[in-house]
């Protein structure tokens, strides 16, 4: 028998898609001046100025997706832990017998 799916109302959905629009930006910008602060800082070469900006830039759209898909509840992240069959079950239950 096959599950009922839920799905949000559109304002929420549209809400979420807001949310994670901003989130996104955010992040992106915060990481880029974090990175280019550093840059001028630590680096006199242009190649490794321009690569501490990129990581910055980086890590702030890691960290927005991974606000995003809290947003929406872990749709966006497939499930880690593929699911074991019963037979797999059966054979590793045995083994240890």
């Amino acid at each position: 028998m096959a599950h009922a799916v839920e799905r949000p109302a559109p304002s929420q959905l549209d809400q979420k898609w807001d949310a994670s629009i901003d989130v996104t930006l955010r992040k992106l910008v915060y990481g880029s001046l974090a990175g280019a602060t550093t840059a001028l800082l630590l680096f006199r070469s242009p190649t490794t100025r321009w690569a501490a900006v990129a990581f910055g830039a980086g890590v702030g759209l890691g960290s927005a997706y991974t606000d995003i898909s809290h947003i929406f509840n872990g749709a966006i992240i497939p499930p880690r832990v593929p699911a074991v069959s019963s037979s797999v079950q059966h054979t590793a239950s045995e083994d240890e017998h």
